[in-house]
């Protein structure tokens, strides 16, 4: 047996079995096609070989990882501009996953860790991008002139060890024209916002204990909610700014690739009933400090340390603010630190997805509002964890709804312009069935807060349960909602959307991507698979998703969808029945 060391290219067709669908003659063509004119010559000229080819799929083996990668970036760029002309529903997209590792041989075929993990790569990659691990990263850093994303540990499929993954940013490797850099596009080509843009990195947890990271991160995301409050700002999300937690970054980099003009940074130290808060606003452009400040105080005056923190950065801004919007920006969430400490660790538990913690972030948003009957969010939050736990429970709607609806409303009736609250409320509506209710709060949610991803993916939900996929789709693409790195809940919804429009290659590879799946995602790939005739790998879906919720049964999770036409939820369970699955 022999092994060594080699870089890895992993690559395939996005939506194969759609275009093949749609034209299989003229697929294969320009397939062929395209192998023989740019990926051969691409691989080739770096040096590469190509081990075999497997339907819509390749795999190269190089023995240089630079070469592998300029190898992956010359073929995409290349299929960039093959396909330019082409409507962007026939063109071949390929994703690519390139890693280092060691390799077994066996005549001209390649096996082991190396050629998996690679092979895992290219299924997280967006259509027409790259992936490359961490390994790969550390390599060619410094020898590549290509801009990384950042993309954190996954856990991918039959490989124990979480994988650190990066992704190319593949339009910063193109040069820049000097009119579009003098435009204000940044190298992706993007127009910076008219209106001041900020991002706030997450503020690192500097008190030496790593369970208070749910304080710092509970801080941050506070800060960005207080700011998403003013109209005359746009503000980044936080599931984009998070990718970059406890890491150096560069300034101009982030701030480009986020589309900010400023960003916010800093640390906090929380010790016994004392904190201490350092933050600094920094410009973009020129990489300055434009205001730095500290704040040390009682944690009973954290919400005073929130506003003073909001009022300086506005200030620096010179954003011209009206009185209804510093009104409504500077409202306390809550007026008990306890209580707000108790929603923080609730917020943490709430993004596990698993039986356990969603019980436990229920009673503790029980007891953030016995300590503070106040305070809106917790209201909204044990809504939430309500209907959480009773879809992980197997529970049927009708028994729990009525108290999801008493919580998502009192959480409105005390804060009627947090977009978090009305989405909620909207959210139980909709589980309801109450379509039009559903309509209602969740466009009082856009409407206090249009950039809030999570709301988007809210109301793309509820248009897909009233027949409206299309738009769903639409609206998950608004240019409103750019963000570099949308939610795990946005990819969920945009799964179960491409679903209901038919196109279940896409919707299999948008939900495999994910690297936590709830039990209902776990359901809808396994729709997607008795859809695609692979009954196999739709049973595994499922008794993965009945391992979260015991519960779980075909009827159970045609009643989850909640769909408003008949036909709808009968194309949802469909899938299911041809993967032979129970009722």
């Amino acid at each position: 047996m022999e092994r060594r060391l080699a870089a890895i290219l992993a690559a395939d067709v996005v939506g194969y079995s759609r275009l093949m669908g749609e034209d299989e003659t003229g697929t294969l063509e320009r397939l062929k096609s395209l192998r023989k004119e740019l990926v051969q010559p691409r691989i080739a000229e770096r040096k590469g070989r190509i081990v075999k080819l497997m339907g819509d799929g390749l795999l190269a083996e190089f023995p240089s990882v630079v070469e592998a990668v300029q190898s992956a970036v010359d073929i995409q760029q290349g299929m960039t501009r093959r396909e330019a002309d082409l409507p962007d529903e026939r063109r071949i997209r390929l994703r690519i996953g390139v890693n280092l590792g060691d390799i077994i041989v066996e005549g001209s075929d390649i096996y082991g860790d190396g050629v998996n993990v690679a092979a895992r790569l290219e299924a997280l990659a967006d259509p027409g991008g790259i992936c490359v691990s961490g390994t790969v990263f550390d390599h060619v850093k410094g020898k590549v002139s290509l801009d990384f994303w950042d993309l954190g540990e996954q856990q991918v499929k039959n490989i124990d060890q979480l994988v650190q993954v990066y992704g190319i940013a593949l339009d910063s490797s193109v040069e820049v024209s000097e009119a579009a850099a003098n435009s204000g596009k940044g190298a992706a080509g993007l127009e910076l916002p008219d209106k001041p843009s900020i991002a706030v990195l997450p503020f690192t947890n500097m008190s030496g204990d790593p369970e208070q990271e749910y304080f710092s991160d509970g801080i941050t995301e506070d800060i960005i909610t207080e700011l998403s409050r003013f109209t005359t700002l746009e503000v980044v999300a936080r599931n984009s700014t998070f990718v970059y937690r406890d890491q150096a970054v560069d300034v101009s980099d982030v701030g480009r690739k986020l589309r900010a003009r400023y960003l916010l940074e800093g640390s906090l130290r929380k010790a016994g009933n004392r904190i201490r808060l350092t933050a600094q606003l920094i410009d973009v452009k020129t990489g300055k400090h434009v205001w730095a400040d500290r704040y040390d105080r009682e944690l009973a005056d954290i919400f005073a340390v929130q506003d003073e923190l909001v009022h300086a950065i506005v200030a620096t801004l010179a954003v011209r603010l009206t009185a209804a919007d510093m009104e409504r920006s500077l409202r306390k969430p809550a007026q008990n630190p306890a209580a707000y400490d108790l929603y923080l660790r609730t917020l943490s538990l709430d993004r596990l997805y698993d039986p356990e913690s969603a019980h436990r972030a229920r009673d503790l948003a029980a007891q953030a509002i016995a300590v503070d009957p106040g305070f809106a969010r917790a209201h909204a939050m044990l809504a939430g964890q309500i209907y959480t736990c009773a879809w992980f429970d197997g529970t049927s709607a009708e028994n729990y709804t009525d108290e999801a609806l008493r919580a998502a409303a009192k959480a409105v009736e005390l804060d009627p312009d947090d977009s978090f609250c009305a989405a909620t409320l909207g959210t139980v509506h909709l589980i309801r069935c109450d379509y039009e209710q559903a309509r209602h709060y969740f466009e009082m949610a856009l409407k206090s807060n249009p950039h809030d991803t999570w709301v988007w993916a809210d109301y793309a939900w509820y248009l897909m349960a009233v027949g409206k996929s299309e738009e769903a789709l639409e609206r998950l693409d608004s240019k409103e909602i750019f963000e570099p790195h949308p939610p795990n809940w946005h990819w969920e919804i945009r799964g179960q959307v491409l679903y209901m429009l038919q196109r279940y290659e896409e919707a299999k590879a948008v939900l495999e991507r994910l690297s936590v799946k709830p039990f209902w995602v776990n359901g809808c790939l396994a729709a997607c698979c008795g859809q695609l005739g692979q009954a196999d790998a739709a049973r595994r879906y499922w008794e993965e998703a009945r391992q979260a919720s015991p519960g779980l049964s075909v009827t159970f999770a045609d009643e989850m969808a909640h769909y408003q036409h008949k036909e709808d939820g009968e194309h949802w369970v469909e899938g299911l029945r041809k993967a032979g699955l129970a009722e």
